[in-house]
């Protein structure tokens, strides 16, 4: 008779510290994920937003998404010219006391000391700042200041914030990209000062005819098609037939101050220039272009530039095939699915064996896996296993070995039982039965074959029981 033995008291004790020690994976694994996504988010973010700095940023002549060819084409198109300058002092001789448009996409990599030009401009000229930064503004002397800024650009149209347009250009284009900063008037400041697109674009009639835009949305490969941003940036550009853009490639570096003819200081040109020479696309100066010449000082940005030629833009063409938003969601699946992976692989060590909590006797893992065939209703299985079993222990009752064949083994049996043979090589080796009844009726047979061979032999000496 056995006894049930109680169970071990340890590990009740330490299972529910185990379990509270692995309930933080139920905290940090939610939390991991979040800051995850806030992270690829932020990144894909910085990644999708333009760096002025960076060559090819809104150039005439760069065809990648955050170049300005596009434009350059659709002005064209327009019958506006377009001169392209590397440097401030040949943009403002470029200017050549005629109406232009001085177009400057990135002010701040103007040098400090070369941002005091702009505020000289003269009467006629249109300057066209795309972003510029407090420190821009001051230095130029314009009355705007900078509020607040948005996380992406956003398309409104020119009267968003109840107050008409009263600039022409922008109520033609209608909704555009143009809301990303926004600016508004210096304290103080008693002059005119046009605000639209909810104070996005200020138009400030001074000395020069000031325009500035704190998005560059409008005039970028990747968005001029949409909504009225084409329209927006040739309008501001093409309003006097002749653009001098400013093309710089880096920060601009600081002018070299000589003394002219008058005595007075002037920036110096560049090595191998005289002061009264400037650059346009075809190499020329001012005195004639190198190809004859045009009346204006310059060539539109088909031509090569004599420093470096086009630009190439060295872009994969795979990365260039899909928008920015696909990369950045494709990580974020790769990082959901890598982080799906480590959850559902938490175990990363090889298995432990843990002591069972209490003793399970025999009988109960029989009747158990009983239950389990039954489930399954696998009487096939359940018969091989019975009638395996029991030729097992006739062998070894009946000292034969486990070559002897199907035969020997029903004869010999038959002989200690007084059965038929054939009636004990059917209940041995015989068919699956086809109900649960015949198994159970098989199972109470080979009980009864192994009884009355164990009663009626005798096993000899030495045998292993």
């Amino acid at each position: 008779m056995t006894t049930a033995v109680s169970p071990t008291p340890a590990p009740e004790r330490t299972a529910p510290a185990r379990r509270r020690r692995r309930r933080w994976h139920r905290i940090a694994l939610p939390c991991a994920l979040a800051a995850a996504l806030i992270v690829t988010t932020l990144v894909a973010h910085a990644v999708d937003q333009p760096d002025p700095a960076a060559p090819g940023f809104l150039s005439p002549v760069a065809a990648t998404e955050h170049g300005g060819s596009r434009l350059a084409g659709a002005l064209r198109g327009r019958g506006v010219t377009v001169h392209r300058e590397s440097d401030l002092l040949p943009a403002l001789l470029a200017l050549d006391d005629r109406p232009a448009t001085l177009f400057v996409p990135a002010p701040e990599l103007l040098h400090p000391d070369t941002l005091g030009a702009l505020g000289d401009l003269p009467v006629g000229t249109r300057l066209v700042l795309v972003d510029p930064s407090r420190r821009v503004l001051e230095q130029v002397g314009l009355p705007v200041v900078r509020t607040d800024r948005r996380w992406a650009a956003r398309t409104v149209r020119p009267d968003t914030d109840g107050r008409p347009c009263p600039l022409p250009e922008a109520a033609r284009a209608g909704s555009a990209a143009a809301a990303l900063q926004h600016y508004t008037a210096s304290p103080g400041h008693a002059g005119e000062l046009r605000r639209c697109y909810s104070g996005g674009l200020v138009h400030l009639p001074w000395t020069a005819d000031v325009v500035v835009i704190g998005a560059s949305d409008p005039f970028r490969n990747d968005r001029i098609d949409e909504w009225g941003n084409e329209e927006l940036a040739a309008g501001l550009l093409g309003r006097h037939g002749r653009v001098v853009w400013l093309d710089l490639d880096g920060p601009a570096p600081p002018p070299r101050l000589g003394t002219g003819s008058t005595g007075e200081p002037a920036w110096s040109p560049l090595p191998g220039e005289a002061p009264d020479e400037r650059r346009d696309d075809d190499g020329g100066a001012n005195g004639g272009p190198a190809n004859g010449g045009s009346d204006d000082g310059g060539s539109d940005d088909d031509s090569p530039d004599q420093s470096g030629g086009e630009r190439p833009d060295g872009d994969n063409p795979l990365w260039a095939a899909f928008p920015t938003w696909f990369w950045a969601l494709l990580l974020q699946l790769a990082l959901a699915a890598l982080l799906v992976v480590l959850w559902r692989a938490r175990r990363l060590g090889p298995p432990v064996t843990e002591p069972l909590p209490v003793r399970v006797h025999s009988a109960e893992t029989v009747l158990g896996r009983a239950r389990l065939y039954q489930r399954a209703r696998a009487r096939g299985p359940a018969a091989a296993t019975l009638r395996s079993a029991t030729r097992d222990r006739l062998r070894t009752r009946l000292n034969l070995p486990a070559t002897a064949s199907p035969d020997e083994v029903t004869a010999l049996v038959a002989r200690y039982t007084g059965d038929h043979p054939d009636e004990i090589h059917e209940l041995l080796y015989g068919a699956t039965p086809a109900t649960d009844a015949e198994l159970l009726a098989l199972a109470r047979s080979l009980d009864r074959v192994t009884r009355t061979v164990a009663a009626a032999h005798h096993p000899s000496e030495g045998d292993p029981r």
